[in-house]
């Protein structure tokens, strides 16, 4: 993999993907609130040096549920349950990352920020290129995103200590093995850095 690029913060977007009440109370509440501490400071310095934050989120309407197939394994069983209903407060933006004017909010309807929501339109109308991405889980829309971006060409960076699972062996193979065959790694350290850099 090559050295990690140099950032222009404005063509820069941090894609802050899952941060929902109900789905953040899959991992340890400790974790958790880490993983929050360390993404708040990545949105605010995103901000400061004039790059997007991309908010995204799960939620269906009874009509969403009602066109999941049979035959999808993933959302199937969720659809028949009647979960994430997209008024539900579990699947509103967490508070403490709570989108603000000039910032991007997409809802979805399948792992991947892409597939199921106008973003890529919206991020390229902005003339962003590169993406910084964060999110809960690592095996859920981390890994569709990124798959599907790579196939857009973007620029990809994951926020490796703004990512988690709730399987920390998955999460392990995923950041180590897998993700950075398509996206540099760095921290919020880094991603800091870098943006002042820029």
């Amino acid at each position: 993999m090559s050295a990690t690029p140099v950032l222009d913060p404005v063509r820069t977007a941090l894609l802050v993907m899952d941060y929902q009440p109900g789905i953040l109370a899959r991992l340890p509440e400790e974790e958790a609130d880490a993983l929050l501490d360390r993404l708040a400071g990545a949105v605010a310095d995103v901000r400061a040096s004039g790059g997007t934050v991309a908010h995204v989120r799960v939620g269906f309407t009874e009509a969403e549920w009602d066109a999941v197939p049979a035959g999808n394994r993933s959302f199937a069983a969720l659809a028949e349950r009647r979960a994430m209903h997209h008024e539900d407060p579990a699947t509103a933006f967490h508070r403490r990352l709570a989108p603000r004017e000039g910032d991007i909010t997409v809802r979805k309807i399948r792992y991947g920020a892409l597939s199921t929501t106008d973003l890529d339109r919206r991020l390229r109308e902005r003339g962003i290129s590169t993406l910084v991405v964060s999110g809960v889980s690592t095996s859920g829309v981390v890994l569709s995103t990124v798959m599907d971006a790579a196939d857009r060409d973007y620029r990809l960076l994951v926020l490796s200590d703004g990512v988690a699972d709730p399987d920390p062996e998955v999460h392990d193979v995923l950041l180590h093995r897998v993700l950075p065959t398509r996206a540099h790694l760095v921290d919020s350290v880094e991603l800091r850095a870098l943006l002042r850099a820029g």
